[in-house]
């Protein structure tokens, strides 16, 4: 379990197809902290980690299923790429964004973004099966980040990022056409289905 509140920037270091796909990730946590088999949201994608290391800097490798790779962005993943990282929760920790399980439910695609006052204002196309899931005020988890929807229409959404974010995850770098992962509200989720035995 998440909260959408990233707390490091990696990079991807290495990238090498086995039976499944398997990436080595820089990181600036200190990796003697982390166990193997310990949970790491990376852009939104709830990985386990397999190996950890120190050398030349501090990073962790992931095992990642073809299921994960079709599901998300991770086909995107080039060496050098940055990610949005956060640890999972542990009791007691703040809950600063929102519920957040990591389990990715689709591709989102950025196509349009601009400037509003000091902010930036980010339009996505969600997918379509997604898009009911999405309301005015509500949350979504973008590439791992809790951020609050400002207004749909049909499958269309917009957020509005601000410096402190564009600063600390990798919505700096975003442009159009990116790729996003996307992770509706879990509550949401909830009422549609409990909506449909109405």
């Amino acid at each position: 379990m998440f909260t959408g509140i990233i707390t490091d920037m990696g990079e991807v270091l290495e990238l090498e197809k086995r039976g499944d796909l398997r990436a080595r990730i820089g990181t600036a946590y200190d990796v003697a902290g982390i166990d193997i088999g310990a949970s790491i949201a990376c852009d939104g994608v709830c990985l386990t980690v397999v190996a950890l290391g120190r050398t030349p800097k501090n990073w962790f490798d992931v095992e990642i299923s073809a299921e994960s790779v079709n599901m998300t962005n991770i086909g995107d993943w080039i060496m050098g790429k940055r990610l949005n990282l956060e640890r999972a929760l542990k009791v007691g920790d703040e809950l600063g964004g929102h519920i957040v399980s990591g389990h990715v439910d689709g591709v989102a695609d950025m196509i349009a973004m601009k400037s509003e006052g000091d902010s930036t204002r980010m339009t996505f196309r969600a997918p379509q099966h997604l898009a009911k899931f999405i309301a005015p005020k509500g949350s979504v988890a973008l590439n791992g980040t809790s951020l609050t929807v400002n207004e749909v229409s049909g499958d269309t959404f917009g957020v509005n990022v601000i410096p402190h974010t564009k600063e600390v995850t990798t919505w700096g770098v975003a442009k159009v056409g990116d790729r996003i992962n996307l992770e509706v509200d879990t509550m949401a989720r909830y009422v549609a289905r409990l909506r449909e035995y109405d």
